[in-house]
């Protein structure tokens, strides 16, 4: 049964395209794809290792601001902490990690925010 199962997963996602079931119908099947090399199957891997590189850079970044105020012995509050550590935007922790450096307190980090 699984090798006409298979075929008609793949089948069904492709049918689909675009519309407003493809997603939900993506997220049902994407674990039972990772042995495809179709066209779909590579397009959710490359999503879920793009969205995982970008994830450990945001943190990366995130621990490096963090690590900067706390050498300079700036006192970094929970709010500031909770603020830098759930930031999802490379461009602002890029900006922020520039300031981490000289700051004399965690607001000057968010300077011209």
């Amino acid at each position: 049964m699984e090798i006409i199962a298979d075929p008609l997963v793949e089948l069904t996602a492709q049918g689909l395209g675009n519309r407003p079931a493809a997603q939900p119908w993506r997220n049902l099947v994407a674990v039972d794809l990772s042995f495809y090399k179709s066209f779909m199957a590579e397009e959710i891997r490359d999503e879920g290792r793009t969205e995982g590189r970008t994830e450990g850079r945001t943190e990366g970044i995130a621990q490096g601001i963090l690590l900067f105020l706390a050498q300079a012995g700036v006192d970094v509050s929970d709010e500031a902490r909770g603020r830098i550590t759930t930031c999802g935007d490379l461009e602002t922790l890029n900006r922020w990690l520039l300031r981490a450096p000289t700051a004399r307190s965690a607001e000057d980090v968010f300077a011209e925010e």
